[in-house]
Order: structure tokens, then C-alpha cells, then sequence
């Protein structure tokens, strides 16, 4: 019979320097199998990757515009294929759904919510969109779209995967990342929309605010941390 969980502990952690995305994959994958032998607590990751691409498992081979551009790496999560780099601010989640709730959509959208509250701190609207996973920002300066409505940009991506009710990955949230690296990929499968980032959007914050607002909105969604 498997361990428990432990219970009501989480560890916050922020990594200085970038983080290799092999090397975070390793981690990732150790810290939930500890989770799963009740050796482990839940933690939060807050890092920056060099700039790569990931491919999650819905990846189409067409959707990578520009092989060779970045490296690519195959994510073993949900979703396609996602731009990490520089001034992107990762925030990996391994939590424990037994007692956050057996409900993966229910976890998604809490993740969005997450991002949605950090960014109201910043006087940001993210807004989700049906079909499409992660949070916009409407952008009235730009043309609106074919169909007439309002153009927006994604702000932010999710990607999860879900082991014996352990999930993991999590969230990426553009704060001051180079634009220009998503045009080799469709990011996420979806085309006919851009990409954004705060300081694109005139808020030149510092990855420590954003840390401090992910802190503040993570225990308000998910509860406190310590």
C-alpha cells in the first residue's frame, strides 16, 4: 500500500539563475514520486528556463514554424508546444489533488485564476477564453480581428500532467521575455492571435514584484502557505 501524502506543508522555492529544462523535468519528476511515498510536501517552483520550446503531447510537427531556431524538448504534459526563456517567469505546482479536489478542470482553472489575481496587481484584466487554456489581455489600440472582435494576446500559458492525483507543471507567465522567439512556433496550437507581456503592456516590473504578487495570489486561491 502506497505511503500518505504529507499533509499541509508546501515548500515555496525561487531559483536565481536560469534553470535547464532537462534539469527541471528530473526535478519535477522526483519531487512527485516523493509525494506519492509520503517522503515529500507539495511545492512551488519559481525559476526561469534558457529560451527552448517545449512540446507537450498534443504537439502537431507543423505547428514548430522554425525548426532549429530554439532546442526543443518533449514536456510529457498536456498541450502543445510552448516558448520558455529569459523574463518568462515559470512557476512549476506539484500539489496534491487528493486533498485539493479530484478534478483536473477544476485544478485549470485555478491555475488561471491564480494568474488572473497576480495580474490585477498590477492593474492587468486577464480573461479566459472557452477552448482556449491560459489567459488574455484584450488589446483595443491593435485591429480588431477577422471577425470584428476586439484583438487580445496571450499573457500567460498552463501545461499539466496529473500522476496518481499529483499534479505537476504549472504555469508561464510573460513578464519581460523576447516577443520575437514565439514567432517559430503556433504557441499552443493557436494561430491567429499574439502573444504579450507585461512590460509589453508599459509595466516594467521586476520578476521579485511578480514573485511577491504569485505568492500573495497563490494563497489566496489555494489556500495558505506559510
Amino acid at each position: 500500500m502506497n505511503a500518505p501524502l504529507l499533509k499541509h506543508t508546501l515548500d515555496w522555492t525561487i531559483s536565481a539563475a536560469p534553470v535547464e529544462y532537462a534539469e527541471a523535468l528530473a526535478a519535477m519528476e522526483a519531487r512527485v514520486e516523493g509525494m506519492l511515498a509520503g517522503t515529500a510536501a507539495e511545492q512551488v517552483w519559481l525559476l526561469e528556463h534558457p529560451a527552448l520550446y517545449t512540446a507537450g503531447t498534443s504537439a502537431l510537427p507543423e505547428d514548430l514554424l522554425e525548426p532549429g531556431r530554439l532546442p526543443v524538448f518533449q514536456a510529457r504534459r498536456g498541450g502543445e508546444y510552448t516558448y520558455h526563456g529569459p523574463g518568462q517567469r515559470v512557476a512549476y505546482a506539484m500539489l496534491d489533488l487528493n486533498r485539493r479536489g479530484r478534478d483536473v478542470r477544476a485544478y485549470v482553472w485555478r491555475l488561471e485564476e491564480w494568474i488572473i489575481r497576480t495580474l490585477e496587481e498590477f492593474g492587468v484584466t486577464g480573461e479566459r477564453r472557452p477552448g482556449r487554456v491560459g489567459v488574455w489581455v484584450v488589446r483595443p489600440e491593435k485591429p480588431p480581428a477577422p471577425d470584428g472582435s476586439p484583438a487580445e494576446d496571450k499573457i500567460a500559458a498552463i501545461g499539466v500532467r496529473v500522476r496518481r492525483w499529483v499534479a505537476f507543471h504549472g504555469i508561464a507567465l510573460n513578464v519581460e521575455p523576447d516577443l520575437r522567439d514565439y514567432e517559430g512556433i503556433v504557441p499552443c496550437g493557436i494561430s491567429g492571435h499574439g502573444v504579450t507581456s507585461l512590460l509589453d503592456l508599459g509595466l516594467p516590473v521586476t520578476m521579485a514584484d511578480v514573485d511577491v504578487a504569485l505568492k500573495r495570489s497563490f494563497d489566496m486561491v489555494f489556500g495558505q502557505t506559510g
